[in-house]
C-alpha cells in the first residue's frame, strides 16, 4: 500500500524537531581546510603547473627543464623567445598587459611642499622681512636703486667720453698705412 507523502507545515516541524533551537544546520560541521597545491613554474611561458601536469625535459648535460605543455617544450627546444610571444607572462610583463597588478597598484601623486630656503648670501630673517615688506615700500626701494643704476651708467659714458678726448689730443695723427715687418731675409 503506497502511502502519500506529506508536505506542509507537518515536515516543517519535523525537521526543527532533530535541529536545536537557534542553530543552523551547518553549525556543526568542522571547517575543512583548503588544499594547499605546491605549484611550480613553466621556464618558456611562466605559467603555473599544477601536480600531475607538465612536460620534464632532461638536456645532455644534465639540466633539468619543466614545461606547462608540449607547446612549450617545442618552443624552446626551437630556441623560439618567449618575449616575442603574446600569451607568455614575460611578453604580459614587458607591454604592461598584467591588468590586475595595474589596479591594485596605487597611483602616487607629487604632492610640491613650498619650503624657504637660505639662497646664497641671504639668510632667511633677510627673506622674511622682504616678504613682509608693505608693496609700497617695495616699490620705493626698486625705483631708488634703478635711479642709482642710472646715475653709475651715465657717469662711466661720460668718462670713457673724457678719456677719448684726452688720448686723441695727448697723441698726434696715426699713420694709417703702417708697412708689415718681417719680409723675406736674403743671406748671400
Amino acid at each position: 500500500m503506497l502511502v502519500p507523502l506529506e508536505t506542509g507545515p507537518t515536515v516543517a516541524r519535523l525537521s526543527a524537531a532533530w535541529q536545536p533551537a537557534g542553530t543552523s544546520l551547518f553549525e556543526g560541521l568542522v571547517e575543512c581546510a583548503t588544499m594547499v597545491l605546491k605549484t611550480q613554474t613553466c621556464r618558456f611561458s611562466g605559467l603555473r603547473i599544477y601536480p600531475g601536469r607538465g612536460v620534464l625535459y632532461i638536456r645532455v648535460d644534465g639540466q633539468q627543464f619543466l614545461f606547462l605543455k608540449q607547446k612549450c617544450r617545442s618552443l624552446f627546444i626551437q630556441r623560439k623567445r618567449p618575449a616575442k610571444l603574446a600569451w607568455t607572462t614575460l611578453y604580459r610583463k614587458q607591454h604592461r598587459k598584467d591588468l590586475e597588478a595595474q589596479v591594485a597598484r596605487k597611483k602616487r601623486r607629487n604632492v610640491t611642499r613650498s619650503a624657504t630656503r637660505s639662497v646664497a648670501g641671504t639668510s632667511l630673517e633677510i627673506i622674511a622681512k622682504k616678504k613682509a615688506e608693505k608693496p609700497e615700500a617695495r616699490k620705493a626701494s626698486r625705483e631708488a636703486a634703478l635711479r642709482e643704476i642710472k646715475e653709475r651708467s651715465k657717469k662711466q659714458k661720460t668718462d670713457k667720453a673724457q678719456q677719448k678726448l684726452q688720448a686723441k689730443a695727448a697723441g698726434g695723427k696715426a699713420v694709417k698705412n703702417m708697412p708689415k715687418g718681417g719680409g723675406k731675409v736674403n743671406i748671400r
